[in-house]
């Protein structure tokens, strides 16, 4: 059974979330209760959203693919760039740099027979969140690294605080928590379209504004969609000998999208070339 094959009660927790059949009204109260709390709150979870079956073999992929991941451990300011800026004061937030360790497995690594690809790649899955999402049809990724990967975090890693580049929403999986630590944390709005806001990145950065932090909680199983271009984010560092693993998924607004070659090489390491 290839992973496009899969049915989907293989996959999801169908009896929580009616994605289809008849059960309409069901399936419209829970695209309408996600979608407001996205609009609202920046993000949305989806508890209990993948079948444990499926989420065990998913653990089960990861783990086997572990020792295949890239290790990209460097230090970046929150705008995803390692360099710092001499025009700039030193604490400007664009010269505030902090170390983020995480292990990529990408999807050219992962089997075809794969349940996260199968999650990723079935068009109930895409359809629910093109819907919670509203802005639009979406289309898988076209990308020979990018689409679906397994992200790893071992004792001692993290992901220090960032903006998404250019992405309308994130989709993540939590697939297995790390012992203690591993917290996704979030702050709202730290920025618009309009205004960098500097000044309040900077505190957010210096631990100035933990009064505008969230901590978005993530059981085993748990879909969560962010709005992650405008408002800060980061993983707190992992402790224990529980390897934390999540899936990482992107969609597209238009068909045939792939990304930048030279961004490829910085997430998946040399061996994808420039």
């Amino acid at each position: 059974m290839t992973a496009r094959t899969r049915l989907l009660e293989d996959i999801i927790n169908v009896e929580r979330y009616p994605m289809e059949g008849d059960d309409e009204s069901a399936r419209q109260r829970l695209i309408e209760k996600h979608r407001l709390e996205l609009q609202t709150k920046l993000y949305c979870t989806l508890p209990n959203f993948v079948a444990q079956a499926a989420l065990e073999a998913m653990a089960a992929e990861a783990k086997q693919l572990r020792k295949s991941a890239y290790h990209n451990n460097s230090l970046r300011n929150c705008y995803l760039h390692q360099q710092q800026d001499p025009s700039l004061d030193a604490g400007h937030a664009r010269n505030l740099l902090d170390r983020s360790s995480t292990r990529m497995v990408a999807y050219d690594q992962i089997s075809e027979t794969s349940v996260l690809k199968a999650f990723y790649h079935h068009d109930a899955v895409r359809s629910l969140v093109a819907q919670i999402v509203n802005e639009g049809s979406l289309f898988d990724n076209n990308d020979p690294y990018q689409p679906a990967n397994y992200v790893c975090y071992e004792d001692g890693d993290e992901s220090s605080w960032h903006f998404d580049a250019d992405n309308s929403f994130t989709m993540t999986l939590m697939i297995q928590p790390a012992d203690d630590g591993g917290q996704f944390e979030m702050s709202p709005h730290t920025r618009t379209d309009t205004d960098q806001n500097y000044d309040r990145v900077a505190q957010v950065l210096r631990g100035e504004r933990d009064d505008s932090v969230v901590s978005v909680g993530r059981e085993p199983g748990a879909l969560c969609i962010f709005k992650g271009c405008n408002s800060l984010h980061r993983v707190t560092p992992v402790r224990g000998d529980t390897l934390r693993i999540m899936g990482v998924f992107v969609y597209e607004f238009t068909p045939g999208q792939v990304g930048d070659a030279r961004v490829n090489q910085t997430i998946y390491g040399p061996r994808v070339g420039a």
